[in-house]
């Protein structure tokens, strides 16, 4: 039987102060400013996640399906890519893409088809369900960022944009090969 102490706030995640202070306790070199502009973005980033895959849930999607319809919109009408391509873009094993592709097609956002100029290539193309699908997901987070981001300004908006956008910049130049993923989380 737990002990009284044992409750959800026991093991809830402690609060940022709380975080830099354990981590100043056993790291004296921390620099406390930068661990909290790095903790708060880690947790955002997660919490947004979590967010955004409650919302694709509703419209019957998983955060992997989401990103494939996101790929193939931004590759441009007509939404057309090869699945290497897709995998590559995506951070997957070619099993993985072929796994998440089979699955799409079953639910009628993709279809697959051979490349008319090369028969050995195959093409993977955004359904007219896919695209509703892809379009309402935007609605539902468009709302969700909104309320996200409803107490700063213009300027303030403008000015994190920017701040984030140099951040974004220097880790990608540092790390280049790292716009996948470690590992597949299908």
């Amino acid at each position: 039987m737990p002990e009284p102490s044992d409750t959800a706030a026991d093991t809830a995640e402690p609060s940022l102060e709380e975080q830099i202070a354990a981590y100043q306790r056993e790291f004296q070199d921390l620099d406390p400013q930068v661990e909290q502009v790095v903790s708060a973005l880690q947790r955002l980033n997660r919490r947004m996640n979590v967010a955004y895959g409650r919302q694709t849930a509703t419209l019957g999607l998983s955060n992997a399906e989401w990103e494939v319809l996101k790929a193939l919109v931004l590759a441009g009408a007509p939404y057309r890519m090869g699945p290497g391509e897709l995998a590559k873009r995506l951070g997957l094993t070619p099993a993985a893409m072929t796994h998440r592709i089979d699955r799409m097609a079953s639910e009628g956002l993709v279809t697959r088809e051979r490349d008319e100029k090369n028969r050995v290539r195959v093409i993977v193309e955004l359904t007219d369900e896919g695209r509703e699908k892809w379009l309402e997901a935007m609605r539902l987070a468009s709302v969700f960022e909104g309320d996200l981001l409803q107490d700063l300004s213009s300027e303030e908006r403008h000015l994190l944009g920017e701040v984030l956008t140099r951040l974004l910049r220097r880790v990608e130049d540092a790390q280049p090969d790292a716009g996948g993923r470690l590992n597949d989380l299908d």
